[in-house]
């Protein structure tokens, strides 16, 4: 008989079946004395073979939902959630490998730290590539850097891909947001409500896990930018009161450099077009040279996403 899961572990997951593989070999060996849980994934609309992969997992206490059209990260998160009958209830994206303590840790973090939200860092990983040579493998450091110094204070803007909550802040602070429709920031928003509320987030390096789903392309990272962007908007729409203003621009040169790229994005198209042509070009230039070509590339598609959504909401009114 298996017993009741103490967590729940809630996996959304959209064309998820060559990323999901590696995410349950490292829950399937989780260490010795692990407290039970159960895993939740969310297929959300497309099945690309994920539920005939997941439906042939037997080292788990699994348990499918099959969204029949998609609906988004939002909706796939909340369905999860909704259906997770753990006391500790944990977010894990499809792409991540997890530590063999992983569940310990978030278990343990909600019975000895009272009322918290727990972060769990994330690397990114990187194949060889120009990119990767060039921006990749650099960001990917300074991200984990990032996460791992921030201030109490500032903690609520990592909440992403791997972080957990107990089920009575779940029941009080209530479900993400679906007015987050695109890429980004339903994870920031979630985290800011948990800081309005009161409820401390700490940041475990214990807990720190492999990221083999980031973008590997200048493309591929400027139009997350791109969409990020707009998200952000989003945000600042609906938390006037939170400490986040416009993408900044940087000053001089830099500053210039990086409005001038933003004002040739004026739509994920030009995004596309701009980031292939430094694509492209980072095979051909010094390292030094491509990585701020790559982020003029990205931050310019940041500024652009979010000028393009407010342009929206003006047409819209």
């Amino acid at each position: 008989m298996v017993p009741d899961p103490v967590a729940s572990i809630i996996i959304p997951s959209y064309r998820g079946a060559e990323r999901l593989p590696r995410l349950l070999d490292s829950l399937a060996a989780q260490q010795d004395g692990t407290p039970p849980f159960e895993v939740i994934v969310v297929v959300d609309g497309v099945d690309d073979g994920s539920v005939a992969l997941l439906e042939n997992e037997s080292r788990l206490d699994l348990r499918i939902i099959v969204f029949p059209e998609n609906r988004g990260r939002v909706g796939a998160l909340n369905a999860g959630f909704e259906a997770a009958r753990g006391d500790v209830l944990i977010r894990c994206d499809d792409d991540l490998v997890v530590p063999p303590d992983y569940v310990a840790v978030h278990v343990e973090a909600h019975t000895s730290s009272g009322t918290v939200g727990v972060v769990g860092p994330t690397r990114d990983i990187h194949a060889p590539s120009a990119y990767a040579r060039a921006y990749g493998e650099d960001a990917a450091r300074k991200s984990l850097a990032h996460a791992l110094s921030r201030p109490p204070q500032e903690r609520w803007r990592l909440w992403a891909a791997s972080c957990s909550i107990s089920r009575e802040t779940w029941e009080s602070v209530g479900h993400y947001d679906d007015r987050y429709q695109g890429y980004g920031w339903e994870d920031v928003d979630y985290g800011y409500r948990l800081h309005a509320a009161g409820i401390p987030i700490e940041v475990f390096e214990a807990l720190t896990a492999e990221h083999h789903g980031p973008a590997r392309t200048v493309g591929a990272r400027s139009v997350k930018a791109f969409e990020a962007g707009g998200a952000r908007s989003t945000f600042r729409r609906l938390h006037p009161e939170a400490s986040i203003g416009d993408p900044a621009t940087g000053n001089g040169v830099w500053g210039l450099g990086v409005r001038l790229t933003a004002a040739s994005m004026r739509s994920r198209r030009a995004v596309e077009r701009v980031a292939g042509l430094i694509n492209r070009m980072l095979p051909l230039v010094p390292r030094p040279v491509g990585r701020k070509l790559v982020a003029l590339a990205v931050e310019g598609a940041g500024v652009a996403g979010a000028s393009h959504s407010v342009d929206e909401e003006r047409r819209a009114r």
